[in-house]
């Protein structure tokens, strides 16, 4: 028998070499195939950036023209998904109701054609279009409203907004979120990465590889750790209670959320672009109220645990935008 050493977390084994992306934690820096995420969300969309994940290269004008029409053309769902959806419990949490509606997308488009590249390639830009309408249409049923229908002359992240919220979305707040899914696209093999790699490698359908994908993004000490910031900052209140709200955490040795990374030992670059951006948003806004809070945590955070390599990460300031 060869005797193995246990690692807690996998921490140090790699598990695959990503193409994809590269990360640099000592240094903060973060690419998309060699695109430093800094350019990419500051010149380029998030469909121009899910392109170039896919296909290796930021696509012309044309080939982006054709992209985005393919995703308009399929942005739709299906009548007897919404019927699925509307028996979903209305406290369900949205991201159990977009596993469930990822999953059941299978039963409807699936072929099993594994082996054709181009209906994997089908089915990726199905659940691109499609996983805005399913999130917003549960949150529109769950209230006993009907969906909102896509709108094709709004982009990407505009349309998403829009069918969140009921009405149009201000040109910053559809930049604004637009970045957010530039960001939050590709982090070499991080959890819900490494999930959707073991699904897939049992050469199952694309469809079952993102649900497997989403329920382990559904977890705090992944993307759901956005969620569990904004509920800190809510229970801090106040910058004056800052201080010791850190404090009561660190003698408890509870985690601070949206503070630390396994591959970051600076300032995540994510959280940086965010930070700018919560800075844009709020001032457009009138209400800063969290954002003054959060600036102020950082800074302390900073002070006491900076010299251990925790700094924010990419869910400190996205819980905010």
């Amino acid at each position: 028998m060869i005797a193995c050493e246990y690692q807690p977390g996998l921490e140090g084994i790699p598990a695959a070499q990503s193409s994809i992306s590269y990360v640099d934690g000592q240094k903060g820096i973060l690419e998309y195939r060699g695109i430093r995420i800094e350019e990419l969300a500051s010149k380029s969309t998030f469909l121009e950036a899910a392109y170039l994940l896919i296909w290796g290269e930021l696509p012309s004008k044309n080939e982006l023209y054709e992209f985005q029409e393919e995703v308009r053309l399929h942005r739709r769902i299906k009548y007897s998904i919404r019927d699925m959806m509307k028996c979903f419990p209305e406290t369900g949490h949205p991201m159990d109701a977009l596993q469930a509606s990822a999953a059941a997308l299978g039963l409807f488009y699936s072929k099993r054609a594994l082996d054709n590249p181009q209906y994997i390639l089908e089915a990726v830009v199905r659940l691109l279009a499609k996983i805005p309408t399913m999130v917003a249409a549960f949150k529109q049923m769950r209230k006993g409203d009907d969906p909102i229908r896509p709108r094709d002359d709004l982009s990407y992240a505009a349309n998403f907004l829009y069918m969140l919220n009921e009405q149009e979305p201000t040109p910053l707040e559809a930049h604004v979120f637009d970045v957010c899914l530039t960001l939050h696209a590709e982090h070499t093999i991080n959890a819900s990465t490494f999930s959707a790699l073991v699904t897939a490698s049992t050469l199952t359908d694309p469809y079952a590889v993102v649900a497997s994908a989403v329920g382990t993004l559904a977890g705090p000490l992944h993307g759901g750790a956005n969620e569990e910031v904004i509920t800190m900052l809510e229970t801090i209140g106040s910058v004056d209670n800052v201080q010791s709200y850190l404090e009561e955490r660190l003698q408890r040795k509870e985690r601070i959320m949206g503070c630390g990374h396994r591959v970051y030992k600076v300032k995540d670059p994510r959280a940086t672009i965010l930070q700018n951006l919560a800075e844009q948003l709020f001032k457009e806004s009138g209400t800063d109220k969290y954002y003054e809070i959060a600036l102020e945590l950082e800074k302390a955070v900073e002070e006491k645990l900076g010299h251990k390599g925790i700094y924010p990460n990419v869910d400190f300031y996205s819980g905010l935008v």
